[in-house]
């Protein structure tokens, strides 16, 4: 997909972004886009049945009967994305143009469907882009102008204004990108990760983040995932590194080691998220993001949050 069937996409995402947002008013996600702060409101006179724990002592020992603090709930929220641009997100086993969709394209998809939602819902949308380090960093704001200037960075990204795949900083520093996150939030908030997770040395950040945002983690993946083709010696890159190295995918037992790795990969993703409370769902480039969407988020269930670490593994 070019950069300018891309943009157009993205640009007609706001209709359906409606229906989306009702899925993300439904469920789990509810209570988030009513807002997770709580502000003081006033005082008023202790009744029979309220908390004693919200008693203002301070207030009744002045006036010299029993006051109770009121607090009113805070609606507005930052939905923060934190969208993966290094190389490995662009690469493809195919020429040029003939998959219609790539990883990283998925990935603009998905964040616009998120953003545009949010907007909808007058909500605070921020963004943050990384590769080897964070490249570029979008406040939370309100307004669609807002929006599509994060989008339309998005795309140029992809573009060859970007300078192609030999200009493209490689490495993936995903836990950099966490950090950057959780500094630039201050209350409570929905973070949305979208990358590959072809990236190591992220999994504290990630379980800081879930303990003090709703998080949701994205994997964007490929048809090539769970069916490598055979097409006999084939030359293979790692993009992160740049290491070359050949592929015997004529070999039954190099295919199905291909798919053992990248099913790993995403076990150990869905099983830390699980863990630590957060939200995950794998879409592979080509599949129709809105619904992926509208279905996860319908189908989404509460998540009961363990504080455990899981035991260190480096990258698969």
């Amino acid at each position: 997909m070019d950069r300018w069937e891309l943009l157009r996409r993205v640009t007609a995402f706001p209709l359906g972004a409606g229906a989306l947002s009702e899925e993300l008013l439904s469920g789990s996600f509810r209570s988030v886009f009513k807002g997770q702060g709580i502000e003081f409101d006033e005082a008023r006179h202790y009744e029979a049945g309220d908390d004693a724990r919200f008693i203002d002592w301070n207030v009744s020992a002045r006036l010299g009967e029993p006051y109770v603090k009121l607090y009113r709930e805070e609606r507005e929220f930052s939905v923060f994305i934190i969208l993966d641009t290094s190389s490995s997100m662009f690469t493809s086993l195919w020429p040029s143009g003939a998959e219609e969709t790539s990883a990283y394209d998925q990935g603009v998809l998905a964040a616009a469907l998120v953003a545009f939602s949010a907007e909808k819902e007058g909500q605070r949308v921020g963004a943050l882009f990384f590769d080897r380090d964070i490249s570029q960093v979008f406040p939370p704001r309100k307004g669609r102008r807002h929006i599509m200037g994060i989008l339309s960075a998005a795309v140029e990204r992809g573009g060859p204004s970007a300078g192609g795949a030999e200009a493209r900083a490689r490495g993936s520093n995903l836990g950099a990108a966490l950090r950057g996150a959780a500094r630039i939030l201050k209350r409570r908030g929905l973070v949305v990760v979208i990358t590959d997770f072809f990236t190591s040395a992220w999994e504290r950040e990630f379980e800081d983040l879930a303990v003090r945002h709703d998080l949701i983690a994205i994997g964007i993946g490929s048809s090539l995932d769970r069916d490598f083709p055979d097409l006999g010696l084939v030359p293979l890159e790692d993009p992160e590194t740049g290491v070359h190295f050949y592929g015997a995918s004529a070999v039954p037992a190099f295919r199905k080691a291909w798919t053992r790795w990248r099913e790993e990969r995403r076990d150990f993703v869905e099983s830390l998220c699980r863990r630590w409370g957060a939200a995950c769902l794998f879409l592979t480039a080509g599949e129709d993001s809105l619904t992926a969407l509208s279905r996860f988020f319908s189908g989404r269930r509460p998540v009961h949050r363990v504080r455990r670490r899981p035991s260190p593994r480096g990258r698969q």
